[in-house]
């Protein structure tokens, strides 16, 4: 985001944004953990930016849509499916969701099928976002995504509301008059989508009063940059390596696991997994800002994270006993190893383009698996583009074996929406009924005891460690240049404010 005059606020970015665990807003969040229900809020007086107020209506529709047949996203998952009479409604069985009431214009009250302590944080399993159904409903849910009211002008009620969007450039916000808490204090601010290669010299003219998603694989050439501070955090991300197994099947809306895939020897993944060095990856790639990962709970989840696995360090020679003790042998003598069955075996690799590493990072990873005499190749040939990679990954590209994927990760870290049976985002395709199991007790009512749920979180990340349908590759920290004349703005996750705050102190910057 930049801030560009004295009250028109500048942000670049080349993603990412601010989260919040609070429920201190809007909405005030009850859950009755014996009746398995959620009431849900709003304070009198909150309106949209365009004067119609925020009502329970607005609360209950995204509901509506998401579990509509006819909804185009990819939000419908095992949360959503957890709402009584979800799957009712979804399946054309009922006209509308019997566990979700209005009680009056400002409280709903959802009924859930089972209710865990994810529930209590944001992005837990009780949906947050309202929906403007005086604008949407006269939209047909299958048309909604690609609609103005989406992509041109979206209402807001927030501080500030979108009011001007130059497709994949940049996008202009102006103060919401109509705005709980009052008038913010800019004028404008304005968001811009800024090429990596381009974003040093950027921050260097002082372009930008702020810089989202900073690369880090260059943070020598910017970390000194006069009138600038450098704020760093955990990310709440993760890269991981991610091995094919199978496909999902749309109308069933689940997973569909092949264990006789090529990717399905649990010791040909694990044996990947040890040809990698990632501590030489992030300190030599990353500057030190990304570390070995060790379990798919990173580290910032202190009383989540099972810091007695120790992850896929590096050991080559572990890495060929398992490849030898699987089967996996050079049988005709040209240096890469057959299938048990003594059929050629070209692994296809997918990574994404972008950044100054991308490239030497995938050259690494290829050269390492060669190294234990896997012969693997870049899928289509080269590094894929953002988007058209996981367009492939959604589709269960038959070209893609294995693939290096990110994840950023909710504040409330149940992993039921990455890794579960009906998660669309769950691209390994991997699934079992232990992996179910597992997954359950993780959102059990149980979990609600802090020991039984550490105890279910550690499972889980002992069972996804053996079986290795993804291998995580690095925790990853992250920083934000933000300009002197910026005040009022907090980065952590305890205390992060919303733009309401933000002020500038100077003129220029």
């Amino acid at each position: 985001m930049t801030l560009a005059a004295v009250a028109t606020v500048t942000l670049a970015a080349c993603g990412g944004g601010n989260k919040s665990d609070s429920d201190e807003g809007v909405a005030k969040l009850d859950l009755d953990v014996d009746a398995k229900k959620a009431t849900i809020t709003l304070q009198k007086d909150v309106k949209w930016s365009d004067g119609e107020p925020l009502t329970a209506d607005d609360v209950m529709y995204p509901y509506e849509v998401i579990g509509n047949k006819e909804y185009t996203g990819i939000r419908y998952d095992d949360q959503f499916m957890n709402i009584v009479g979800m799957e009712e409604y979804h399946d054309g069985k009922a006209d509308s969701i019997s566990g979700i009431k209005k009680i009056d214009d400002l409280t709903t009250e959802i009924s859930y099928k089972e209710v865990n302590p994810d529930m209590l944080q944001l992005d837990g399993g009780v949906y947050t976002r309202p929906a403007p159904k005086h604008i949407f409903k006269d939209i047909p849910i299958k048309d909604q995504e690609q609609s103005d009211a989406v992509r041109k002008n979206p209402v807001s009620f927030g501080p500030y509301y979108v009011s001007k969007v130059v497709t994949g450039e940049s996008v202009e916000y102006l103060p919401n008059e109509h705005y709980y808490k009052g008038k913010p204090k800019l004028d404008k601010m304005v968001f811009t989508n800024v090429p990596t290669s381009s974003i040093v010299e950027a921050i260097n003219a002082k372009k930008y009063d702020m810089v989202y998603s900073m690369p880090t694989d260059n943070y020598p050439t910017y970390k000194d940059t006069d009138g600038y501070q450098m704020l760093g955090r955990e990310e709440l991300a993760y890269t991981y390596i991610g091995f094919n197994l199978g496909t999902f099947d749309k109308e069933k809306g689940e997973v569909v696991t092949n264990l006789d895939s090529k990717m399905g020897d649990v010791k040909l993944r694990q044996a990947m997994g040890y040809a990698l060095d990632n501590n030489a990856v992030g300190e030599k790639f990353y500057n030190g800002l990304r570390t070995n990962a060790t379990t798919l709970i990173p580290p910032i989840f202190k009383t989540l994270h099972d810091s007695e696995i120790k992850g896929y360090t590096y050991d080559i020679d572990k890495a060929k006993k398992l490849l030898d003790d699987a089967g996996y042998k050079d049988t005709d003598d040209d240096g890469f190893r057959e299938t048990p069955k003594g059929e050629k075996l070209t692994i296809n690799f997918a990574s994404m383009a972008g950044g100054e590493t991308a490239q030497p990072l995938a050259d690494y990873y290829i050269q390492q698996w060669k190294e234990i005499g896997l012969d693997v190749k870049l899928a289509t040939g080269r590094l894929i583009d953002f988007q058209a990679f996981y367009d492939k990954l959604k589709n269960d590209d038959p070209e893609i074996d294995v693939f290096q994927g990110a994840w950023g990760v909710s504040t409330a870290p149940a992993p039921v929406g990455l890794y579960g049976r009906n998660a669309a985002f769950n691209y390994s395709r991997f699934s079992s009924e232990e992996n179910d199991k597992l997954l359950d007790a993780i959102v059990s009512k149980e979990s609600f005891d802090a020991d039984k749920r550490k105890e279910a979180y550690d499972a889980w990340q002992k069972y996804m460690f053996e079986q290795a349908p993804v291998i995580p590759t690095l925790y990853r920290n992250e920083i934000m240049p933000v300009s002197n004349r910026v005040k009022s703005f907090t980065w952590n996750y305890e205390d992060t404010r919303d733009f309401y705050s933000i002020e500038l102190t100077a003129e220029n910057r």
